[in-house]
């Protein structure tokens, strides 16, 4: 008989032992007898090391823990941080005879008939594909999920061991909870650095789960790019449920559900929910099928009713655009009372723009998707960028690339190209005094806070032009605040010479600049505090706390100065305790994510002296001063 590879025996036997259902109506194949017998002990298999649990967390966690890391598990697992390569498939080995069966010397038995044969080549290529792992890149080319991020530290992320350590459910714990936005720009920025850096993957996380995390907290910041860039650091077979939901937010608020469809092919080939639903006919649709099935597929869906009209409607508009058919559909937004993340990132997906009533509903949260859409009218992003610049979504850099291009529009907006004009008057006029008119003019009132700090972000550059000088003392804060917005502190500190002590301007230099420019006594506390009008003189308390965190304070003028305030500003909570602890510890990564946790809120009226020492304090104990100086200079000035 013509022998046969031995692999593909191999295979056969496997096949053979896995398709029981499909075999029982032929004849046992095995001898008389063996399956009644006890079944053939395992194979031996090289021993591997047992997973490790996370260790226990206590109320107020030390930001270091001390167990090795985690085995990794299965694509949908959470209990673990690195991808296991599936096990080959078992080689055919001698059959175990059972122990009570005598074999008569010499006698060789009958070959059976190999249960390959039986099967069709077609079934088994079919079974082979359906057994493969649900990847599309080969196994030397995955990547591991050991450490996760897309900001080398080279590139001036956090050194990756910042979190190899950490207990996985505190880490996870700790980004849940940090919903709302954050009171301080620089706050923001730091902790979009944090998030974007190539980390270690914490104990007892997976890795999938460890970048869906961080990728739901950047989408809640308004960092669509960002959190983009990190669910695209995972490949598509390692795909947790959490970085499934994480991709699908992604891709909606960057403008391409097309991103989605690698993860539907794969992970999601079966998740439920009508967005998941429309999503597998959108891909189908750019999968160079000839016809119109996804089209079909979105029809039978509006027939049913599976999804709102106007979520059908867009799907149908944007599958049709891969579509040679030239289906004309109309978006009827009338009967739409309010914009989801799948209404406004398929309405940017096709180019339109949700009528302003919607936009308007919950503007904030629609600007932070709508400053980086390039499918939207200039004026729209400049309006939408005047409440991101002063978030931190934004730079300086970029709010002046915004503004060169609807300057550079054949017909500029009648709202947004004279204030284009107003900017390069700014930068570019002789008159220094003309220059100052036109910042001051682009800042324009106090009414709306975000728009005038978005405004000192636009002209940081052009304030930085100004030649300090005595004359302009009383637009010495303003300009001062404009040139910090973009980290120009060796600017700012020019104009030390030029303010009276005491005064706000004072105040901000005083934590801003690199280097501690004078003794601070009582008495300049003292100016400071009689000129300050903010709310219960929280300006001079959070001076107080920037000073003490920075240590350019003495202890006695310190307590002399908060007993004057009312103000417990050294006092204890398991928050400060945790993030000295992790200070003390040398964690810049927990030590940011701890300061970013007691930066939440609307505005600096939320915040406390007492948290600003310690996040001030704690950031400069882990090698970040020039963020602690920035944070400390934006609370003085935005009081």
């Amino acid at each position: 008989m013509r022998r046969r590879p031995a692999a593909l025996t191999a295979l056969g036997l496997v096949l053979c032992c896995g398709l029981t259902g499909m075999l029982a109506a032929q004849e046992s194949l095995l001898p008389p007898g063996f399956d009644e017998h006890p079944a053939p002990r395992p194979r031996a298999t090289p021993a591997s090391h047992p997973a490790q649990t996370p260790p226990h967390t206590p109320a107020t966690p030390h930001p270091a823990a001390t167990s090795p890391r985690a085995a990794a598990p299965a694509p949908h697992s959470t209990a673990a941080a690195t991808p296991v390569r599936p096990a080959p498939l078992p080689l055919a080995s001698s059959a175990i005879l059972p122990e009570d069966t005598a074999v008569t010397a010499g006698a060789a038995p009958a070959p059976a008939a190999d249960p390959i044969d039986s099967l069709d080549p077609a079934v088994i290529d079919q079974l082979v594909q359906s057994a493969a792992p649900r990847f599309d890149i080969p196994p030397e080319a995955q990547r591991s999920l050991d450490r996760v991020g897309f900001l080398a530290e080279t590139d001036g992320g956090l050194p990756a061991v910042s979190t190899h350590y950490l207990s996985g459910d505190y880490v996870g714990a700790l980004l849940g909870k940090l919903q709302g936005p954050l009171v301080s720009r620089w706050g923001h920025i730091l902790l979009r650095r944090v998030l974007a850096s190539r980390l270690d993957t914490p104990v007892g996380m997976n890795g999938a789960d460890w970048a869906a995390l961080r990728a739901a907290l950047l989408l809640r910041m308004g960092e669509a790019d960002a959190a983009r860039a990190l669910v695209q650091e995972v490949d598509s077979g390692f795909y947790t449920r959490g970085l499934e939901d994480a991709a699908m937010a992604t891709y909606l608020a960057s403008a391409d559900p097309a991103g989605l469809c690698p993860i539907e092919a794969l992970t999601a080939a079966a998740r439920p929910g009508w967005d998941w639903d429309l999503s597998r006919s959108i891909c189908l649709a750019f999968n160079g099928t000839e016809g119109s099935p996804a089209l079909a597929q979105l029809d039978r869906a509006m027939r049913r009713g599976a999804a709102a009209k106007i979520d059908i409607l867009l799907a149908q508009k944007f599958a049709g655009s891969a579509n040679t058919t030239h289906r004309a559909i109309q978006i009827e937004w009338a009967d739409a009372d309010e914009l989801t993340p799948w209404r406004t990132g398929l309405a940017f997906a096709n180019g339109l723009e949700p009528p302003e009533t919607l936009r308007r509903k919950d503007w904030t949260s629609y600007a932070m998707v709508a400053t980086r859409a390039p499918m939207l009218p200039l004026g729209s992003r400049a309006a939408a960028a005047d409440v991101t610049a002063a978030a931190g979504i934004l730079s300086s850099a970029a709010m002046i690339d915004l503004y060169a291009q609807i300057t550079a529009l054949q017909e500029p907006d009648t709202t947004w190209g004279p204030l284009a004009t107003q900017l390069r008057t700014a930068y570019v006029a002789g008159d220094p005094g003309e220059r100052l008119a036109a910042i001051k003019a682009l800042w324009g009132d106090s009414s709306d806070p975000a728009r005038q700090v978005s405004r000192q972000v636009l002209t940081a550059y052009a304030a930085a032009r100004i030649e300090p000088a005595a004359a302009y003392d009383s637009d010495a804060a303003g300009l001062i605040s404009s040139m910090l917005s973009a980290g120009l502190d060796h600017n700012a500190v020019r104009w030390a010479p030029f303010v009276a002590v005491g005064s706000q301007a004072w105040g901000i230099l005083a934590v801003a600049a690199p280097a501690k420019l004078a003794p601070v006594g009582s008495d300049a506390l003292a100016a400071f505090k009689s000129a300050d009008n903010s709310d219960g003189a929280l300006r001079s308390g959070l001076l107080l706390g920037g000073l003490m965190g920075l240590g350019r304070l003495d202890s006695q003028t310190s307590r002399d100065f908060a007993a004057k305030l009312g103000l417990a500003i050294e006092r204890k909570s398991r928050w400060s305790e945790a993030i000295d602890a992790a200070a003390g510890s040398h964690n810049p990564a927990l030590v940011a994510m701890l300061a970013a946790y007691g930066m939440q809120g609307a505005g600096w009226n939320r915040m406390t002296p007492m948290h600003l020492y310690h996040i001030v304090g704690a950031l400069r104990q882990v090698g970040m001063e020039a963020e602690a100086r920035m944070i400390a200079a934006e609370a003085v000035a935005r009081t």
